[in-house]
């Protein structure tokens, strides 16, 4: 059988340092603001190119947390808007609504599943006061040009980097693309924790201050809360594996993106779409997502009968799910498209080669 992802086998492959670690956390007696959280801190800032980053308690409090820090600074108020992609994971848009913030839907390009750069500017408003970049998959989206809409118009540009973890654009590491960025450390990802963590990223001391408040219910001093905040925290035994799995995940993403230039090279099935992939540093291939314009339905299902394990990333689109149904009669026929036609395939650091040629072998054999 070829799983789309075994967690315990990217756990077995940091032994024994893994267990060494998170040993050396509980003896230490620490396990909340201690040095491991900080030295995280400060490693992953460095790696991403950032003055700050704070490490919280998962990627969608990191997102909410920037919205969040931004309305106390008075950048944003109830109401405003953010410009976020239609096909997006459903945490990207529940971080503007916690907030009371209004999503605007963009549609992203069928190319690249990204934001559609060239259909951004016909959506802001007056009370436009962000875009959100969303790196989906593991691809930065066309920076440059969003970054020219988004000072010509005085919008702050956040990314969700949360799929992200080392994808380069033009020299600089995601999260360091914008204003503010947001990770997720969900054990899935790139860099993965044993259990949800996540950070935001910027170079704004201002934000990072009220953020790091925010996210330990609004208080920088013990006893003295300057906002109304959260409780949003990394912990030790978090952080110390994460600096751990940080050290190996260039070289982890290196091996992402050879297997998925096996996939684009090798597969030769007419009835498949490989994603394009003209910059090799700009994706880490967190998720290889293929096309299949008819029959993807039955090919996942063929494919599980040939012991092998596929995902779909993601079955409906947020204007779709039951929690937004106010936008159910909305239509983003790019978004229903990719949402309708996508299937992702196993690609990971621990398959192995024989696993990627099994798989390969089978999709070309579909008919």
């Amino acid at each position: 059988m070829v799983n789309y992802l075994e967690l315990k086998k990217v756990s077995d492959s940091f032994q024994p340092e893994l267990s060494a670690t998170i040993e050396k956390v509980v003896q230490s007696g620490w396990y909340l603001f201690g040095e491991e959280k900080k030295a995280f801190e400060e490693e992953f800032a460095a790696y991403c190119g950032t003055n700050f980053c704070v490490g919280v308690g998962n990627g969608l409090d990191a997102l909410t947390l920037i919205f969040s820090g931004y309305m106390e600074m008075g950048v944003m108020q109830p109401g405003d808007e953010i410009i976020v992609p239609a096909n997006t994971y459903i945490a990207s848009i529940l971080a503007i609504t916690r907030c009371g913030l209004t999503p605007v839907l963009c549609e992203p390009r069928l190319d690249t599943f990204l934001l559609d750069e060239e259909k951004i500017e016909a959506l802001i408003t007056p009370r436009t006061k962000a875009i959100m970049a969303v790196h989906l998959y593991g691809r930065v989206c066309a920076m440059d040009p969003i970054t020219i809409l988004a000072k010509r118009h005085h919008l702050k540009l956040v990314e969700d980097s949360a799929q992200a973890h080392g994808a380069i654009y033009k020299g600089k590491k995601a999260g360091n693309l914008g204003d503010a960025a947001a990770f997720s450390f969900y054990p899935g990802k790139n860099l993965g924790a044993l259990s949800d963590a996540g950070a935001v990223m910027t170079n704004d001391a201002d934000l990072a201050k009220v953020v790091r408040a925010l996210s330990n219910y609004g208080s920088l001093t013990k006893y003295t809360h300057l906002y109304k905040g959260i409780n949003s925290r990394m912990d030790e035994i978090q952080a110390a594996v994460l600096r751990l799995k940080l050290k190996r995940l260039d070289k982890d993403n290196e091996v992402r993106r050879a297997y998925a230039e096996r996939y684009i090279r090798e597969i030769h099935n007419p009835r498949m779409i490989v994603p394009e992939y003209p910059c090799r540093e700009g994706h880490v291939f967190h998720i290889f997502a293929l096309r299949v314009p008819e029959l993807r339905d039955q090919l996942q299902l063929w494919l599980k009968d040939e012991g092998i394990e596929t995902q779909i990333h993601y079955p409906k689109p947020p204007h779709l799910q039951e929690a937004y149904k106010e936008w159910k009669s909305l239509s983003f026929p790019v978004t229903e498209k990719i949402h309708n036609e996508v299937l992702s395939l196993p690609l990971s650091p621990v398959h192995t080669a024989e696993e990627i040629t099994r798989v390969i072998d089978a999709l070309n054999r579909f008919v």
